[in-house]
């Protein structure tokens, strides 16, 4: 272990020198051990520096190598006082294992001068033979007569590239004339041994005799995932850290570790959003090791060639010959021959066709660093001369080298291009990062700085920008250049990004008065302001507060045109559906004429969406869902593309379609994890998919993280999703008081928002807590507060709630028929939905309720849920239906075949009949209601026999009552 950290960081912790376990070379090693045990062989192992080829062969040696003897040598790369220093080394340590030999070839007497350490266990010292090829050729045999005298051995020789030409030629003489029970491993960089093979072009295998070659390659992403939570000891390293430092790194396991060490907090930066993990990697500087192997490199070179790399590095990006020749200064005469001299010396590579560039980026900045700062300024000016020519101009570089020249009116031009050209391609990382440096710029007059921080407002906004934006919104709007009237836009777009975060909103309703009072010469901004304003679910705001900003916002809205009039109505009609209102839908925008106007026909689009499923008009929200993704996705608007696929997977949730959901909604927490208003509302979805199938502990954290403990400054209808949840659990751990306390929570922010609409899910939670901690009162008197407040709008879901909570009523009443009558008409709701969940479990309590009275029909339905709840991944549920099928077959005497409903339909049957009615295939009714193909074929079959009907055609909704 090694520690890092200090005073300057404030902080210390230990940090692993390297992996404690192998990443990503299993299959490498498991090649390796078959091959050396089939002596005799030869294993070479190739591999660039720092790639793992020693950590490979150390594992090999740390394994069970059985009777084997390992011998170890290595190259040095100067400093070697004889030859044969590699071998030598190794055959140090075999005096023990000479010890227990009864004899020994006396030619293995040559070695005694060599091996002083074991001479006492070798022959007698050989006189002089007088000629040095013969001395030689007799020391080869000593060498192999040793190694074969000890029994089966594994030899291996390190960093062959670094060999003397006196134990390359012992090695291949080994290698073609091996003693029957040696295996040899030969490491070694291709790319220093300066052409040729590693044992020398005369090199011959000797007859029957295994020679493999074992190419290492570096990592990809995913091992570079798992070397950095190896090294740091973390369970889950962040997709967007591994991508950018495979991309730093280049995947070489070497350069992993040393970049990880020189990071002053890794575990936090893999942990932190891809813009943090990028600015903790671009400080990194170049380990040492590294930038003295590049030192090396270049100084072999010649000076042009030096020359053409210099101008690579400071292009920093892939790069024909002839435009790094053009910065570089190098003569077009001379141009192939230095840049094979660069490519042969492994500085440069061919990255891209006929482009050159660096292998990975810390080689590139080993050669940016070394270059005199002078230079490098000649070569930025150059290069930004260069560039000029290119088309399409390359605009983000021709702005950075103006930069770094020093070319100060050229960087902003350059710069500002940059920005519109990658906010019209959805690049709003890149947009995000030129704007901040070039409002660092002293000199910029006022108009610049008005039209730069608008445009930085707007993209911090609109898109999905990971460097704290809220902060960096803030430190601009305490620039003195900015004017008044700028300021407000600033501040509102700053206020739209606090109130996507749970926590914040509250912080964000304020920046949005602010903003308000900062822009009174501007009535766009103080639409917007207000439209936002009168937002139903963000924290709990009376309706008469929320009424009065909505009647302000309107009031602009009559003569608004283009953008602001779809952005107005996405808020006004948003909100006025999310309160149980479908009206106004005719007069939806349908077409915009700007790329930002189309921006917001998506946004428009994904709000109507989103309160059309709280409602429960779920194949309306479907439609408008799938409209406003598409365009979003075509229009590059990012943070509209988040809200959509959240939505998508809720209601994915309501509508049953839970295969791979909870995969689906953890893969989007991750990406989109710093909107905590979008992970909230996957929070919730998980939440419940968690509770369907049992496991309590991870349903409370997922639905902890809704907002449920502070509904007032979270978004309302999710935190009382989460809300509810956290009463289900409590409920299933017999703990009613608690869960009734729960739930008052959560009414307690329906009533101050008048949000009944939001009610669907927390209202039967919230009945069943009641009459669980015998408050039957309180239990009717929401019933019919929630009646009352429902009236006169229109919201399935809610109107299927209050069913079901009246069959819970009735039910704890003893009116058992009432009770069913009830939870049949709530399941009747949610199937018209196509909420089969929902409707399932009403489905259950009309079964339950029919026990008493009719268990044939209650074992009818109970069978067909527990394929249905089987088929969603309901588990739980699905064995709890188990169990009471098993009760009540144990209740009453058993009979022949399956319970029917004589020539009456059954409730799933008179349900498929409506879908058949409607049109629907057995295909498309089975994917709805999560049946098989078969079931529903069974279903129609008898359906048409009770109804006396032979075609589809005859089916009609008035024979169905």
């Amino acid at each position: 272990m090694r520690r890092v950290g200090g005073p300057e960081t404030g902080r210390g912790g230990w940090f692993r020198a390297g992996s404690p376990v192998l990443v990503g070379r299993g299959g490498d090693l498991a090649v390796l051990r078959e091959v050396v045990v089939r002596r005799p062989a030869v294993v070479l192992i190739e591999g660039e520096a720092g790639v793992g080829k020693s950590r490979l062969v150390s594992e090999l040696l740390a394994g069970d190598l059985g009777s084997v003897l390992p011998l170890v040598g290595h190259c040095q790369r100067v400093g070697e006082t004889f030859s044969y220093g590699a071998l030598l080394e190794a055959l140090r340590g075999v005096g023990p294992a000479l010890a227990r030999q009864p004899s020994l070839n006396p030619v293995i007497g040559a070695l005694a001068p060599l091996l002083p350490e074991i001479a006492a266990e070798l022959p007698a010292p050989l006189p002089p033979l007088g000629d040095p090829r013969a001395e030689r050729h007799r020391l080869f045999r000593a060498v192999r007569e040793l190694l074969g005298a000890l029994g089966p051995a594994l030899l291996v020789v390190e960093d062959l590239h670094w060999a003397d030409d006196g134990t390359r030629q012992l090695l291949r003489f080994l290698a073609g004339e091996p003693p029957a029970d040696l295996a040899m491993v030969l490491t070694y960089r291709r790319e220093d041994l300066h052409g040729g093979s590693p044992l020398g072009a005369e090199f011959r295998p000797a007859a029957g005799g295994l020679v493999a070659v074992l190419e290492i390659e570096p990592l990809d992403v995913n091992g570079v995932r798992g070397l950095t939570e190896a090294i740091l000891g973390v369970e889950s390293v962040s997709a967007e850290f591994a991508a950018r430092l495979h991309e730093r790194t280049a995947g070489i396991p070497f350069v992993v570790e040393e970049v990880l060490r020189a990071l002053r907090d890794p575990a936090g930066a893999v942990r932190a959003g891809s813009a943090q993990a990028e600015q903790l990697l671009d400080a990194v500087k170049v380990p040492v090791l590294l930038r003295d192997a590049m030192a090396d490199r270049l100084a072999a070179l010649p000076t042009a060639a030096v020359h053409l790399v210099e101008a690579a590095a400071v292009l920093g990006t892939p790069a024909p010959a002839a435009l790094l020749a053009e910065v570089g200064g190098v003569p077009e005469n001379r141009l192939r021959t230095m840049l094979s001299h660069a490519v042969d010396g492994h500085v440069l590579h061919e990255v891209e066709g006929l482009r050159y560039g660096f292998r990975h980026m810390l080689a590139r900045q080993a050669v940016y660093d070394g270059i005199s700062s002078p230079e490098r300024a000649a070569l930025h000016d150059r290069a930004v001369d260069a560039l000029e020519h290119v088309e399409p101009r390359p605009l983000v570089q021709l702005a950075e080298h103006s930069e770094r020249a020093g070319r100060t009116a050229d960087w902003v031009t350059y710069a500002e291009a940059a920005v519109d050209r990658a906010v019209d391609s959805g690049d709003a990382a890149t947009a995000t990062t030129l704007l901040q440096r070039l409002l660092a710029v002293a000199a910029l007059p006022a108009d610049v700085v008005d039209r730069l921080a608008i445009k930085l407002g707007h993209i911090a906004s609109t898109g999905l920008e990971q460097r704290d934006p809220t902060g960096m919104l803030q430190h601009l709007l305490l620039d003195p250049r900015l004017t008044t009237a700028v300021r407000g836009e600033v501040r509102l777009h700053r206020a739209l990004l606090l109130v996507r975060q749970i926590g914040r909103i509250r912080e964000g309703r304020a920046e949005l008065h602010r903003a308000i009072d900062e822009s009174v010469d501007r009535p766009d901004l103080v639409a917007r302001a207000a439209a936002v304003l009168a937002t139903p679910y963000l924290g709990t705001v009376p309706p008469a507060e929320l009424d009065l900003w909505r009647q302000r916002a309107e009031t602009h809205q009559v003569t608004a045109t283009g953008e602001l009039r779809i952005s107005l109505a996405a808020d006004l009609l948003g909100s006025r559906l999310h309160r149980g209102y479908l009206t106004g839908m005719d007069e939806m925008p349908q077409r915009a004429d700007t790329h930002g106007g189309e921006r917001q026909l998506a946004r428009l689009r994904c709000a109507v969406a989103d309160a059309c499923v709280w409602l429960g008009h779920l194949d309306l929200g479907a439609r408008f869902l799938r409209d406003g993704l598409r365009l979003a996705t075509e229009r590059g608007a990012s943070y509209v593309v988040a809200t959509g696929r959240t939505t998508e997977a809720r209601l994915d949730w309501i509508t049953g379609r839970w295969g791979g959901l909870t995969e689906r909604a953890s893969g989007l927490i991750e990406e989109y994890r710093d909107v905590t208003s979008v992970t909230g509302e996957l929070e919730q979805v998980l939440g419940w998919l968690a509770a369907a199938r049992g496991d309590r502990a991870a349903a409370v954290e997922h639905f902890g993280r809704t907002g449920a403990h502070d509904p007032d400054d979270a978004i309302v209808p999710v935190a009382i999703s989460g809300i509810a949840g956290l009463a289900t659990i409590l409920l299933e751990r017999k703990a009613a008081g608690k869960a009734a306390a729960e739930v008052e929570r959560g009414l307690a922010a329906v009533r101050f928002t008048d949000g009944w609409p939001w009610a669907g899910v927390l209202a039967p939670v919230a009945v069943t807590a009641y009459l669980a901690a015998g408050r039957t009162a309180d239990a009717q008197r929401l019933v019919d507060e929630a009646a009352e407040g429902i009236a006169g709008r229109d919201a399935p879901a809610v109107l299927a709630a209050l069913a079901q909570c009246r069959g819970s009523l009735a039910e704890a009443r003893g009116r058992h028929t009432e009770a069913v009558g009830h939870f049949r008409q709530a399941a009747a709701g949610y199937e018209a939905m196509g909420a089969p969940y929902f409707a399932a479990i009403s489905r259950e309590h009309e079964a339950t309720g029919l026990a008493p009275s009719d268990p044939d029909k209650a074992v009818e339905l109970l069978t067909d849920l527990v394929e249905t709840l089987d088929g969603l991944g309901a588990s739980k549920d699905a064995v709890r239906c188990r169990h009471t099928l098993h009760t009540l077959g144990s209740a009453k005497p058993a009979r022949r075949g399956r319970p029917g409903y004589g020539n009456d339909l059954s409730p799933r049957e008179a349900q498929i009949a409506r879908m058949v009615a409607a049109g629907q295939t057995n295909r498309e009714i089975a994917d709805k209601l999560v049946l098989s193909s078969r079931t529903v074929d069974r279903h129609v079959a008898q359906l048409f026999r009770k109804l006396e009907i032979t075609s589809r055609a005859q089916l009609r909704a008035d024979r169905l009552g």
